[in-house]
């Protein structure tokens, strides 16, 4: 079961390195793809405020990533629950801010990593 909580907590790694890409390197160009109802006038002038957001993706990607080479079992299900529960509700502050859609992209992701993370924490007890 552990071996499916990690590909999903992978998977939403991933999701936010991109994020984290796309909000600090790629915010004029990839922005307004990604956020269709956003202004278009105001990409540039929020570039800083993006990239600031794209730093804080990164940090859940590396402690996601981090909770996929954690030895021990028990600090590796709680490393990986912890920032999973951050991306949830990173998602619905989202979802209720700036676009629903978000909750699909980012919540439900998070949540099936989580309910894995908890079956996966009673096989191993």
């Amino acid at each position: 079961m552990y071996r499916a909580a990690a590909i999903v907590i992978a998977l939403v790694a991933a999701l936010h390195l991109y994020i984290a890409w796309f909000e600090i390197f790629a915010w004029t160009t990839r922005g307004p793809v990604v956020f269709s109802s956003f202004p278009e006038d105001l990409f540039e002038p929020t570039i800083a405020l993006a990239a600031n957001q794209g730093i804080y993706n990164a940090f859940l990607a590396a402690g996601l990533i981090w909770s996929l080479l954690i030895r021990d079992t028990t600090w590796r299900i709680n490393v990986g629950a912890c920032f999973l529960i951050f991306v949830a509700i990173a998602g619905i502050f989202g979802a209720i801010t700036v676009s629903p859609r978000i909750m699909v992209v980012q919540t439900l992701p998070a949540a099936v990593g989580l309910v894995l993370l908890v079956l996966a924490s009673r096989r191993k007890a």
